[in-house]
């Protein structure tokens, strides 16, 4: 099933792929990349994909309460934590009867546990907000040196994923689509430069240890959003929605300066114009840092079924085994 949140592609797995070993979804994760990786190549890179297409694996819980269990994919490998992707699955599974008819949907995800509420107006799903892991600034007013545009300052922040912010004004961008080479290329310089200069270690998991993405941020275009974020992450994906775990971590940043309160809106815009709506819903120690839970509030769109051949003796099936 293929489906968008607010622009964003998800392509989700519902056949063909048998039970994933492992007792914790950070354990599934390490098979899927070891043995199923074909499976990712084959659904996300051209000619089935694209660049810039996501997907997920539906996987078993791996907790006594848990409904779903997920694996998300992408084209540089799978992530832990997908904020849209979490919308478009969660929308796709009620709409279709994968799972029964709930308002509420608890996700085993590598990053933890993500809490999805379901607003329901017949079949449809109508909008999408889930409570995420605990989000938190990690290193705040750092510098690092950047080839062809010199030194910027940057914050390192979690919301699932570890990202770094950088202001569109000093990496000389405009976030709008016309610029979206440039932002590729600048946000990818600073992924690389950053990954050089900081260390980057989640206080409990080390399969989490690693920088996700760049997040470029402005001001908004719309009188409907606070700001504007435009991230790059994996390869050089562009992500055409706000990105979840990107404001989730952007809210961590903003509670933590001050300049957002508990329980206070805060619309982010995409690259495209769509929106996500964050609230911080409690302040929570996470390990050493002052963290937040995080909601965030989107919606989705499924566009689509389909059924993917692979020959045996297809050039490109590269490993893809359905078990």
């Amino acid at each position: 099933m293929d489906a968008h949140a607010a622009g964003e592609p998800l392509r989700v797995v519902t056949e063909g792929v048998g039970p994933i070993p492992g007792r914790t979804i950070l354990e599934k994760r390490r098979y899927a990349h070891e043995r199923l990786d074909g499976i990712r190549r084959t659904l996300i890179f051209e000619p089935r994909g694209h660049a810039d297409m996501y997907g997920a694996l539906v996987t078993d819980p791996v907790t006594e309460d848990g409904d779903l269990g997920v694996l998300f994919m992408h084209n540089e490998g799978w992530s832990t934590m997908c904020g849209h992707g979490i919308i478009a699955l969660v929308t796709i599974a009620l709409e279709t009867k994968m799972i029964k008819r709930m308002e509420t949907v608890r996700l085993d995800t590598p990053a933890g546990r993500v809490t999805a509420h379901a607003t329901l107006e017949g079949d449809r799903v109508r909008k999408v907000a889930f409570e995420n892991v605990a989000s938190f600034p990690y290193v705040l007013d750092q510098t690092v040196e950047i080839p062809r545009i010199g030194k910027i300052r940057y914050d390192i922040a979690y919301g699932g994923a570890f990202y770094a912010f950088v202001r569109a004004v000093d990496m000389s961008v405009e976030l709008i689509t016309r610029d979206f080479r440039a932002i590729i290329r600048r946000g990818m310089a600073v992924k690389r430069a950053v990954i050089k200069s900081y260390p980057i270690r989640h206080p409990f998991e080390d399969d989490l240890s690693f920088l996700y993405g760049t997040i470029i941020v402005g001001p908004p275009v719309s009188a409907e959003a606070h700001a504007r974020n435009v991230c790059i992450f994996a390869e050089g994906e562009v992500d055409r929605s706000p990105t979840g775990t990107g404001v989730s971590a952007r809210l961590a940043l903003e509670y933590a300066r001050g300049h957002l309160k508990r329980n206070e809106p805060f619309t982010v815009e995409s690259i495209i114009g769509t929106r996500f709506t964050g609230t911080v819903v409690e302040p929570r120690k996470f390990g050493p840092y002052d963290a937040i839970i995080p909601r965030i509030e989107g919606d989705a769109w499924i566009t689509g079924r389909h059924e993917f051949l692979v020959a045996p003796d297809d050039p490109l099936r590269d490993g893809f085994i359905l078990r």
